[in-house]
């Protein structure tokens, strides 16, 4: 059987690391099974895409569209008329996505119009917020794709609840957490941490990019503002996403603690949250790695799509409310952070629970 395997951004090449590598296992145990990469190029800044490949031993995609940005309904259309074009060139018995960007959805769509099946990692889990476009490309996604694989208990039975038969939904585990386990052992110390002097547990690092926090250069500044006025100058390394570059030039404040840097690699990016005083964020898919690394994790949000890293993990949703943002703060300093708690199913061999079923679909 062919499989079609979607990336487009960067928490995707996280996700399809480990099925690649688990596919790669069954062909040499003489599975008949072949998979075609295709990268979107929605993410085209290269540490956010072509370094994920390198880092995670991923072989280069066989195909890139190369989109790259422009507005939600500009990348969406792009990656649609370009994976028609790929569908056509190299039919295919299964396409399979990963997560909830705006690849994940265009290619759904094209996929099922050309009456192929669909397979969607990471099924399932809502926000509740449709304010969020990625909440949107997974109600569309889980709308018309085939067979579900989820993180959890609580995604499986949301699935059931809107109509999705039982047996084309597998609780599998989580793959974000996969290539955790498998390169802990790999992780990079990145070349700024000597020069900056950094030490362990002893600064934070922070990620946003959510367009409620960025979009608007008032409320990026007194969200920021408020951040470090709460990190009592220690480090603040803030790998700066795309979305953000222009509102911190544009910014009229400055703070001394606050070390803006390029988007990092895997491996150094990991080596940063593995060692830090807490994480600080808007991601989803960052809380979730925070949590197995038991390191405090505060989310600037009002709600998550991940509620297991709240109720078994080291997140926390803080909002945007200053006083919420002080509380945490004030909880963290004196020591008092929950500690993180098996999660079931997130040991690691989720990609071998995915390709198994696949393989039993098919007959094999």
């Amino acid at each position: 059987m062919r499989i079609t395997i979607v990336a487009g951004a960067r928490p995707n090449f996280m996700k399809i690391a480990p099925i690649i590598h688990e596919i790669e296992k069954q062909q040499e145990k003489g599975a008949p099974i072949s998979y075609r990469l295709v990268h979107t190029g929605q993410h085209y800044d290269s540490n956010l895409s072509a370094t994920f490949f390198e880092d995670l031993n991923i072989p280069k995609p066989h195909r890139n569209l190369e989109v790259h940005s422009g507005t939600q309904a500009e990348q969406t259309g792009g990656i649609m008329v370009g994976f028609e074009q790929e569908l056509q060139e190299n039919p295919t018995d299964l396409v399979l996505v990963v997560g909830d960007v705006t690849s994940t959805m265009a290619c759904t769509l094209v996929a099922k119009k050309a009456h192929v099946k669909v397979a969607h990692v990471e099924a399932g889990i809502r926000s509740g917020d449709r304010t969020m476009p990625e909440e949107i490309n997974r109600i569309v996604t889980d709308s018309i794709s085939d067979y579900f694989f989820t993180t959890s208990r609580q995604a499986s039975e949301h699935l059931q609840s809107i109509g999705i038969p039982r047996d084309h939904i597998h609780f599998v585990g989580n793959v974000m957490i996969d290539t955790l386990k498998n390169n802990l052992h790999r992780i990079k110390k990145p070349l700024f941490w000597d020069h900056m002097a950094l030490d362990v547990k002893e600064y934070y690092v922070l990620t946003l990019h959510r367009p409620s926090n960025v979009d608007a250069l008032e409320a990026f500044t007194s969200l920021l503002s408020h951040i470090l006025k709460n990190t009592n100058g220690a480090p603040v390394i803030f790998p700066v996403h795309p979305r953000t570059q222009k509102l911190i030039q544009d910014a009229s404040v400055s703070f001394d603690n606050l070390h803006c840097i390029e988007p990092q690699g895997y491996l150094h990016f990991i080596y940063l949250v593995k060692h830090a005083k807490a994480v600080l964020t808007d991601s989803g898919g960052i809380t979730e790695e925070a949590s197995i690394l038991n390191v405090p994790c505060l989310t600037f949000r009002d709600s998550t799509e991940r509620p297991e890293t709240i109720t078994q993990g080291t997140n926390m949703l803080v909002g945007t409310d200053p006083d919420a943002i002080d509380k945490a703060f004030s909880t963290l300093k004196a020591d008092h952070w929950k500690q993180t708690q098996p999660i079931e199913k997130w040991d690691g061999k989720a990609a071998q629970r995915i390709v198994a079923h696949i393989l039993k679909y098919y007959g094999h």
